[in-house]
């Protein structure tokens, strides 16, 4: 007499497979949640358009287009290497790949390491001011996530990390560094900081109880005339580079709208809801995209100097 093992229906109608370890990389790089990569782009594609007076070459925009994709999911990778441990503590982060074992620590980092080498190619095919610059964003990317266990101030470092695209355009373009370029870094930088603290803003209780440090629990009840504060010096900096390289009405106009979306942030973040606050943090990407359409089309218009 044979024995068959007899098997539930409900287990036929769910077997139990793990999702596809593509997938699980795809989730691993953010590249489900693009916010990220047009935060990235639009400060490039502003530095990109003022370098070159108008529309950049092809070459060029080409690799700062796949290279905040790259870098922008480089970053993501190395984050959240550094924060497996701490990851599963925070109601947002908790069902991430390295937290919930679908892919491997080893694996994450061979995969920061090779877009790293994607980026390096990308580069390479610029020049050699551009090359020896992005050294900087490299390590930048690869700092960022251990400075919220040092400092209150990691959105800084992050800042400074968005806006090396900035310098970077130059140098791909002009092959220079001048003065006025280091205004829109400043200005992107404080930026950064300001829609950062509202994505900080969306974790502070979890961060508090687990120890993670940013400048949402540093600005505590402060936090919406902080960040308030310091989107009117983004505004006036804004203001300078308009003035520092000859850009005409549409771009001002552009920081019209830009105010006005300042406001609306300001409004959502009063109750410090955290769904109200990520809205107010997704809210800059029609930020950055606003002050690109006030470039781009400033250098339609002709030149009336």
């Amino acid at each position: 007499m044979t024995h068959t093992r007899k098997t539930s229906p409900s287990s036929k109608l769910t077997p139990r497979l793990k999702p596809s370890m593509l997938s699980a990389c795809m989730r691993l790089m953010r590249l489900d949640k693009p916010i990220g990569i047009f935060l990235v782009l639009w400060p490039a594609l502003w530095a990109l358009w003022i370098a070159a007076e108008g529309v950049p070459p092809w070459p060029e925009l080409f690799v700062f287009v796949v290279g905040a994709i790259v870098m922008r999911s480089a970053g993501c990778v190395i984050n959240d290497y550094a924060d497996r441990k701490i990851d599963g503590h925070v109601s947002r982060t908790k069902h991430r790949p390295l937290v919930n074992g679908e892919l491997s620590p080893r694996f994450a980092l061979g995969l920061f390491v090779s877009l790293l080498i994607v980026a390096l190619i990308l580069v390479s095919l610029t020049n050699l001011m551009t090359i020896l610059t992005a050294t900087g964003a490299a390590a930048l990317t690869a700092i960022y996530p251990y400075m919220k266990r040092h400092t209150y101030l990691p959105q800084v470092v992050l800042g400074a990390a968005f806006a090396w695209a900035v310098p970077m355009a130059f140098a791909a373009i002009t092959q220079t560094l001048p003065k006025p370029m280091w205004t829109l870094y400043i200005g992107v930088v404080i930026w950064t900081i300001v829609y950062d603290t509202f994505y900080a803003m969306v974790d502070r209780e979890d961060d508090l109880k687990i120890g993670v440090k940013s400048t949402a629990i540093l600005f505590a009840d402060n936090d919406r005339i902080i960040t308030g504060c310091l989107q009117v010096f983004v505004l006036l900096v804004l203001i300078m580079v308009g003035n520092s390289f000859a850009l005409q009405w549409p771009y001002y106009l552009s920081l019209t709208g830009v105010a006005l979306l300042f406001v609306y942030q300001q409004c959502l973040i009063r109750t410090r809801q955290r769904a109200a606050c990520f809205s107010a943090f997704l809210n800059n990407n029609w930020v950055g995209m606003l002050i690109f359409v006030g470039i781009a089309a400033s250098y339609m218009l002709p030149n009336t100097v």
